[in-house]
């Protein structure tokens, strides 16, 4: 097979690998795991953002810290290896937060630090990065790692309109709106949350009626 062959299926595999985290197997909507925090720093916009960047970076650089050394690590201490390297880059990011942006990472309190044992990265690193080549990683991980971030900012934008009647501090609805307080509770993340589930189940039924026509 010519390079002018390859070329193209390499981007077809990375592209494919990309959007399966983002639609087909997105970590909340699909597999449903990782939602404690993601419920819980979903009451304003910037810290959903914060949290599924955060997160991403550390599904990143583990994954692809795993997969480039995967062959040199013994099966009977790989989940060991594994906490201490996302472990690593989870204080990494939480140092930068300290630093750089202090009211977001006092925000978010300690969801920031739990990282380390979201099951979201433990789940890809044990079963995608320690079996697959860096280039199947790279696009795994930011696959996943931004379908979770869309889906923390899109609760986020509903319950923080609905709670506040603004986003990002810039009002959205009148001043004559009266505030609902549910939204900026815990069962208010639960209802949203159940919201987008269901609207993303009625659109893959859409999608796939669709294609069987």
């Amino acid at each position: 097979m010519n390079d002018s062959a390859i070329a193209p299926a390499r981007s077809s595999n990375f592209l494919k690998l990309f959007l399966n985290g983002i639609v087909n197997e997105n970590p909340l909507l699909a597999l449903m795991i990782g939602l404690c925090s993601s419920l819980a720093v979903t009451t304003a916009v910037v810290n959903g953002v914060g949290m599924g960047l955060s997160m991403t970076f550390v599904l990143l650089m583990s994954e692809v810290v795993i997969s480039v050394f995967r062959k040199l690590i013994p099966d009977s201490v790989r989940i060991p290896v594994f906490i201490i390297i996302i472990a690593a880059f989870t204080t990494v990011i939480d140092y930068v937060l300290k630093a750089w942006f202090p009211d977001l990472s006092k925000a978010m309190g300690v969801f920031i630090p739990l990282i380390v044992v979201n099951c979201i990265i433990m789940g890809r690193v044990e079963g995608f990065a320690s079996k697959r080549p860096l280039g199947d990683v790279i696009p795994d991980a930011l696959g996943m790692g931004l379908g979770y971030t869309w889906v923390l900012a899109g609760i986020a934008v509903v319950r923080e309109i609905l709670g506040n009647g603004s986003v990002l501090g810039f009002q959205i609805l009148p001043d004559s709106f009266q505030p609902i307080l549910f939204f900026v509770l815990p069962p208010g993340g639960f209802f949203v949350f159940a919201l987008f589930i269901s609207l993303n189940l009625f659109l893959k039924k859409t999608v796939n009626r669709k294609k069987s026509a």
